[in-house]
């Protein structure tokens, strides 16, 4: 659905459902936000986001988590994330925060 939702905004999405897939992503596409769930397939969306954050070629990229978990905003901190994104969230509230890291 976000995917649906971000294209019909005019961005250009790409989607991974698995951390290695994401990985592969990354260097092709070169994205301008990462959206990362809290939990991608079993791994740890904030440990991931340490490691991204903690990588030269990935640092500067910006990454919003998403989770249901009352402790999203929390997590997202600590692990070095640029934003976070309460579930269940509203369209507007996707678009506006996509926009804020990523541009029109």
């Amino acid at each position: 659905m976000v995917k649906l939702i971000l294209e019909n905004e005019g961005y250009m999405v790409f989607q991974a459902d698995r951390k290695d897939s994401m990985y592969q992503l990354i260097p092709q596409h070169k994205p301008d936000t990462i959206l990362l769930d809290i939990w991608i397939s079993g791994h740890d969306g904030a440990e991931i986001t340490k490691e991204l954050k903690s990588q030269e070629a990935t640092s500067h990229i910006p990454i919003v988590l998403m989770s249901a978990n009352s402790q999203t905003e929390k997590i997202a901190k600590s692990s070095g994330a640029d934003d976070f994104l309460l579930k269940p969230f509203n369209i507007e509230e996707l678009v506006s925060i996509v926009r804020r890291y990523a541009g029109a």
